[in-house]
């Protein structure tokens, strides 16, 4: 320690991810910067500040572009072809929307609760299966993966027909609980193979070094496992929350009628043909999203997870 001047706090023990020796080298201590591995440099860095704000500002635009005819009929009173812009303006679609008859809040209350049990469930099937896809190496895994791509690429139509009768079968159809489990079908694949990509590159010498200091399981995952993996359920959540929150077909056919999301109030709308109100639910219905996608947007900036999604 003579020659070397730098503070222990610049220093952290090196983890041991193949084998333990039963002295397990506690005292043998390195500077941080061996422990992550030289990151490749990032898009930003080659894009310069100027060029990487219209580059951002145009794909802004471009996804934005859409909304905006959305939000001018849901204030116009009218629209008519000829005008660039309506001439009169008006707040009664909104205050329709808020209205009990328009069953708005209620779809709004049935989507929001369907899409956040059925994130749940998927992440609670979607994590171990993603560990054993993504850590461990057995006889089928390539054709596990494309039958969990199953529900995906198949038309839901194909199937639909006899989930349905197993559910009708079983009391469950026409019910919050049978459209959730029928949510699951398109959600777990996504979830499922975003936590096997993250799985992928996780180093479980983190985990083994934590069980040989006395760490218990449920704490090993609390406080090693869970903030690691955590963008990746941010991630692979909102996947989940979206797919559910906007699903239509599985819903009208599950609910037989007596689920009503928002999906299928706005499908109601659009046989009515009052453009202003339609505009009004599609934004509303546009919200929820936007919020989730708020709350996971610093896990989305994390290029440790999304440069894994490429991993399997």
């Amino acid at each position: 320690m003579a020659n070397d001047e730098r503070p222990i706090a610049d220093y952290a023990p090196i983890p041991h991810p193949v084998s333990l020796s039963p002295r397990l080298e506690v005292g043998a201590f390195q500077p941080l910067s061996y422990l992550m591995p030289l990151s490749e440099p990032s898009f930003r860095e080659f894009m310069p500040p100027n060029l990487r704000h219209s580059f951002i500002a145009l794909v802004m635009l471009v996804l934005l572009l859409p909304f905006l005819p959305l939000l001018i009929w849901s204030f116009a009173q009218g629209w008519f072809s000829p005008q660039l812009v309506p001439q009169t303006w008006t707040l009664e679609h909104w205050q329709q929307l808020l209205m009990g008859s328009s069953r708005v809040l209620e779809g709004v209350m049935q989507s929001l609760a369907i899409a956040l049990r059925t994130t749940a469930l998927s992440l609670l099937v979607g994590l171990p299966a993603g560990r054993a896809l993504g850590l461990m190496d057995f006889p089928g895994k390539p054709l596990l993966k494309l039958l969990l791509l199953t529900p995906i690429i198949v038309s839901p139509l194909a199937t639909l027909m006899g989930i349905q009768f197993v559910l009708i079968r079983l009391g469950l159809s026409g019910t919050l609980a049978g459209v959730v489990l029928v949510h699951l079908m398109p959600t777990i694949p996504y979830m499922s193979l975003v936590l096997a990509s993250v799985f992928s590159n996780f180093d479980v010498g983190y985990e083994i070094q934590a069980r040989s200091l006395g760490a218990s399981p449920l704490k090993v995952f609390s406080q090693i496992t869970l903030p690691l993996i955590a963008p990746g359920i941010a991630v692979g959540s909102l996947f989940a929350f979206l797919i559910s929150w906007n699903e239509f077909l599985l819903t009208f056919f599950v609910g037989a009628g007596r689920v009503f999301t928002l999906p299928m109030v706005l499908f109601t709308l659009l046989q009515g043909g009052n453009n202003g109100l339609i505009a009004a639910v599609a934004i509303t219905s546009v919200v929820p999203g936007l919020i989730f996608l708020l709350v996971t947007s610093k896990a989305l900036q994390n290029e440790a997870t999304l440069g894994g999604l490429g991993g399997v």
